[in-house]
């Protein structure tokens, strides 16, 4: 029996993921009306509910926008959940700072050409 280790990447298989759901929120009464219910009160509360026991919806708020967000991450034991947030946001700062590095870089360049 011949048996091969690899290393692998969870953009190729999720069994190299060491995250097994990830859930966000950032409206949890509906008052952006981002979604839309048939028939709110049979829709289950949020544990992040601000409201009232009688209310099934906030009121409208035309001119909101999601200042909160609330993410529930799940491991599968691999690593912690925090180390798996905290390691995705180190992947999105360097992701950001070479985008912008290489925008500064193209800049320049287009700075110091010469148009007839």
């Amino acid at each position: 029996m011949k048996m091969y280790a690899r290393k692998g990447m969870a953009k190729e298989h999720n069994k190299w993921s060491p995250c097994s759901a990830v859930g966000f929120e950032y409206d949890p009464d509906n008052a952006l009306r981002h979604t839309t219910y048939p028939v709110p009160s049979e829709w289950p509360k949020s544990d992040y509910s601000e409201l009232e026991e009688d209310q099934n919806e906030a009121q409208y708020d035309v001119f909101g926008k999601p200042e909160k967000f609330w993410f529930n991450v799940e491991s599968v034991g691999s690593l912690k959940p925090e180390n798996i947030v905290l390691s995705g946001l180190q992947v999105l700062k360097k992701k950001l700072t070479d985008l912008q590095t290489h925008f500064n870089q193209e800049v320049a360049k287009d700075v110091l050409s010469i148009v007839p």
